[in-house]
């Protein structure tokens, strides 16, 4: 895929077009997908077979509810909550952009897809989800979803830590720096100071006082709310505005 694109920029190409060579994505598309670059309006379009329900006919039924969990652990780790599908392999970029991108630091395999999201997020590149439908026959994959959601986890929490430094410390520091610093310890001391007084009424039978119930939960009451408070401000930071023409 990276041979490719390199290929595709050295010959010229305004936008780069990938279609996986299973059957399954109709190159009628094409022109939907290349649209939105076109006029500007984005720097990358991928599809989304999520868009409605009948689009879904046909797909296994441990594909959709992978697909489901894998898209919400790539809205966290790449920053784009508007979109889903994030393992679709029909895709379309602006040449200047994937020029800009760190094609050599880019995942192989199935993360691939999910990688390059991340990578064009700390871009700041404007995403547009277009809707299609997969064509599913008698194939059989090999990829297994409950190996892959453990393995997913792991490099999207990765990339999650990695957004977050690179978003609202390195680049920048905001009220959302400030919520996460304040947020995470206030949690986890109410969550292990709870835990401990907890244990130790087990182990002693003695009922613990309500001062001490409320010096548990408070902290942890009020660390989830900063913690859910900075998720929202994450969410309203998506990228608006095209970069290509600035590349």
């Amino acid at each position: 895929m990276v041979t490719g694109m390199r290929a595709a920029i050295c010959a010229g190409a305004e936008v780069i077009v990938k279609i996986d060579g299973d059957g399954q994505m109709d190159p009628a598309l094409i022109e939907k997908f290349v649209a939105p670059i076109r006029t500007t309006r984005a720097d990358f379009t991928k599809g989304n077979r999520f868009y409605q329900l009948r689009y879904l006919r046909g797909m296994p039924v441990s594909r959709i509810i992978g697909n489901a969990g894998l898209s919400f652990l790539s809205k966290l780790s790449s920053g784009y909550w508007s979109i889903m599908d994030p393992t679709n392999g029909y895709i379309a970029i602006h040449a200047s952009v994937a020029r800009a991108l760190p094609l050599d630091q880019l995942a192989k395999r199935y993360f691939f897809e999910s990688d390059l999201l991340f990578q064009l997020n700390l871009l700041r590149a404007v995403i547009e989800d277009i809707p299609m439908s997969a064509v599913y026959r008698d194939e059989k994959s090999h990829l297994s979803i409950f190996r892959t959601l453990i393995q997913f986890s792991y490099l999207h929490t990765a990339r999650l830590l990695k957004r977050v430094f690179y978003n609202y410390y390195l680049r920048d520091f905001n009220i959302a720096s400030l919520m996460l610093l304040l947020a995470l310890p206030l949690l986890m001391f109410g969550i292990i100071f709870g835990a401990t007084e907890w244990n130790n009424s087990i182990t002693t039978g003695m009922t613990v006082s309500s001062g001490t119930v409320m010096l548990a939960a408070l902290p942890a009451i009020l660390g989830l709310q900063l913690l859910l408070t900075a998720l929202q401000y994450d969410m309203s930071q998506q990228p608006r505005i095209p970069i290509h023409d600035k590349l």
